[in-house]
């Protein structure tokens, strides 16, 4: 069973930058990939990023050169670091773990409670 705390979230204006934690609670952590998705009112919940066992990393294309996913495995924590932010990246973040490279949600099946991010503009 993996544990997953999100933290981070909040309003920020337009163009500015948040760096979204998420502390695992599974020994393992390094085994595990890792991802971001987000949902927004009325949407599906969607990949943001994720980051694999080996350190390669995917990202869904409008997040590309904006936003960034890292791990600390030594502190079983996974970062989205987010810049330029967007009034339409406003949504709930949810960090999820897998354990196999994937980036189908259906096969995460760990997730945390989610972290809401407004963007203003």
């Amino acid at each position: 069973q993996v544990q997953l705390v999100e933290s981070g979230g909040g309003l920020v204006q337009a163009g500015g930058s948040l760096r979204l934690s998420c502390a695992a609670s599974a020994r393992t952590f390094n085994r595990y990939s890792m991802a971001w998705f987000r949902q927004a009112p009325g949407k599906q919940r969607d990949l943001v990023a994720a980051i694999h066992s080996d350190g390669s990393t995917n990202y869904a294309d409008s997040m590309k050169g904006r936003f960034t996913i890292s791990r600390d495995n030594a502190k079983n924590t996974v970062y989205l670091q987010m810049n330029s932010l967007k009034p339409e990246d406003t949504a709930v973040y949810y960090c999820a773990a897998a354990d196999r490279p994937t980036l189908i949600r259906g096969l995460y099946a760990y997730w945390g409670q989610g972290t809401q991010v407004t963007v203003s503009s």
